[in-house]
């Protein structure tokens, strides 16, 4: 019953997945438990990233299966959630900027004020 080749460290699982968690947020896929908001910080992601890379290369030979397919997993979701998210900050913007004058036009108070000037005609 020693055999722990398929077993987990809860703590080990809960270190890889609480960085996972962490990761995801600094790289604005999930919104920050604090603020509600996204808030994406690719080189901290970059960082979290390089330290569970880390985890991996000095844990070398000492990880089961199950916790190395994990780290695995964990690595090549966040690096190709990383490439995604740098490539976003290099695209346009589909949207173009909002100004005052586009909203001016079509806001309820220009629609008044057309009614007013067609209302003496009208009369």
């Amino acid at each position: 019953m020693n055999d722990t080749t398929d077993k987990f460290d809860t703590q080990f699982y809960q270190l890889i997945v609480s960085l996972h968690a962490g990761a995801m947020q600094q790289l604005g896929k999930v919104a920050s438990p604090f603020t509600g908001e996204i808030e994406r910080d690719l080189d901290a992601a970059r960082g979290t990233i390089d330290m569970i890379d880390m985890l991996k290369r000095k844990t070398a030979g000492n990880l089961t299966d199950e916790e190395n397919r994990l780290v695995e997993h964990v690595l090549y979701e966040l690096r190709m959630n990383y490439v995604d998210e740098s490539k976003k900050g290099d695209e346009p913007k589909d949207e173009p900027p909002k100004t005052d004058s586009a909203t001016d036009e079509s806001s309820p108070a220009s629609d008044s004020k057309a009614n007013d000037t067609e209302g003496p005609d009208k009369q």
